[in-house]
């Protein structure tokens, strides 16, 4: 009997899933699933734990969304991607597999695994599929063929090729002629260190993602310009995990943006969210041009040579939540307790690790990788090195966040700090976001410590790395 073998990865849903739908085509074949857990890479990669509670309940979810299909899922647990190229063989070989259908990774370490295992196979056909992303990697270059290292011209390209033709979403399979399995299910259990996540704001079950994604679409997406920057507000869609995860593919954003949404691919209402879209493509396009990214290496070698500050002391407050200024400290204390953090707050904790406190960059990706339920390679790396001034972007080194302002700006009145950081809840209105200012006036002792650094002072020093760097 012909078998046909799904390996999942980043992909665990069955709607809009390239390498299901094509395995499962023909009706009369047998088709299994596989899923191998790694949790030495994972824990190589920086893997989150509640990312992993939440791929573990993903994980479960859809076994018995296959199972209702007819279709078991194999589950294998070895140390690292070289392990899991062996046991692929293996399955093969046991179940007499004729075709492998995967979807694919494009981060270096996953892109070498899946080049081993089709050199390994040589009597099976293997077929992968552009299936987390909208547009493939290549399928965006600028006149002379090569990657955009700009956003905006990448998406002006981006948005030429999409009114082209947008991808279409493939159904979820229908139940195998065999019909739907009748055994008993064993749960499916990760040997990686796991943290409870909040299923309400990060719904595991692919059924409530859609939901969520229909509810964003609907309400929220049309507001999103005026609320996205306020962390106080739910105004973005929390729908990173799932992306991140593959719980929900990108072409299932788009479809339904647009049809709540008709005019996002115009400039109209909902193209802000669609931005958000085409930087994710943006960055994972990116990151498959330059595979260094991945090694993490600057995409602008001269940022290699900034004379990093080894402060431990400073790493520490800025991880904890304790750095004396009260909006990084309340997001970096949300990122702690939640495992996911707003956009807008990436952008201020992030810059102030790298211009304030002059601590490279690459210890708070690691950082952030360690603790987002929605931890995604490409969109990390290129977010710090975005805000490192060591990537892709128009602007150059000299944009420092004054975290004070930023604070002042996107939390005026101060609700989000008081909300994660309530040793400050009692001072007044906008007091709160230079707290020892107020206190030292008052008289008043504040239960908070003082700021580790002064900004403007930190603002010279970080200027001068950049420039003796840039000078060489």
């Amino acid at each position: 009997m012909t078998t046909h073998l799904v390996w999942f990865r980043r992909d665990l849903r069955l709607h809009d899933n390239l390498a299901l739908a094509a395995a499962c085509r023909n009706r009369a074949v047998r088709v299994i699933a596989l899923y191998i857990a790694t949790p030495d890479q994972w824990a190589a990669h920086d893997m989150a734990p509640r990312q992993a509670a939440f791929i573990s309940t993903q994980l479960n979810v859809l076994q018995t969304a296959l199972a209702d299909k007819g279709i078991p899922i194999l589950f294998h647990e070895v140390a690292d991607f070289t392990a899991s190229v062996e046991i692929v063989k293996s399955v093969c070989t046991k179940y007499g597999v004729s075709r492998l259908f995967y979807n694919y990774q494009y981060e270096i370490n996953e892109r070498q695994r899946d080049a081993r295992v089709e050199k390994l196979l040589l009597d099976v056909v293997c077929e992968g599929f552009d299936d987390s992303v909208i547009l493939p990697p290549g399928a965006v270059m600028t006149g002379n063929h090569e990657m955009y290292k700009v956003f905006t011209p990448f998406k002006n390209a981006w948005l030429k090729r999409i009114k082209e033709g947008i991808p279409e979403c493939v159904s979820a399979p229908k139940v195998r002629d065999s019909g739907a399995l009748t055994s008993p299910l064993t749960s499916l259990t990760l040997n990686y260190p796991q943290q409870d996540f909040d299923a309400e704001l990060f719904p595991a079950e692919e059924k409530q993602a859609i939901a969520q994604l229909r509810q964003f679409c609907q309400q929220a997406a049309s507001e999103y310009e005026q609320q996205r920057d306020y962390p106080a507000i739910e105004g973005t869609s929390r729908l990173s995990a799932s992306l991140a995860t593959g719980g929900l593919s990108p072409r299932q954003c788009l479809h339904r943006l647009l049809a709540e949404q008709s005019q996002a691919l115009e400039g109209g209402v909902g193209s802000v969210w669609l931005n958000e879209l085409i930087w994710r493509e943006f960055y994972r396009h990116l990151m498959t041009w330059h595979p260094a990214l991945c090694r993490h290496q600057p995409f602008i070698r001269w940022t290699d040579r900034v004379q990093w500050q080894n402060n431990m002391a400073h790493l520490q407050a800025w991880q904890t939540g304790n750095t004396g200024y009260p909006i990084v400290d309340a997001a970096m204390r949300q990122l702690n307790a939640t495992g996911w953090m707003h956009n807008r707050l990436r952008m201020i904790t992030a810059s102030f690790l790298v211009k304030d406190l002059l601590i490279d960059w690459r210890k708070g990706e690691r950082y952030f990788m360690s603790k987002l339920i929605d931890g995604d390679l490409a969109a990390n790396n290129g977010g710090w090195q975005w805000a490192a001034s060591t990537g892709t972007d128009a602007a150059p080194y000299f944009r420092i966040f004054n975290p004070t302002t930023q604070g002042e700006k996107f939390d005026r009145d101060g609700e989000f700090i008081r909300q994660w950081v309530p040793e400050l809840r009692d001072v007044p209105g906008k007091a709160i976001h230079d707290p020892w200012t107020w206190a030292d006036k008052a008289q008043i002792s504040l239960d908070y410590p003082r700021p580790i650094v002064d900004h403007k002072q930190a603002r010279l020093a970080t200027l001068a790395a950049y420039e003796a760097a840039r000078k060489g």
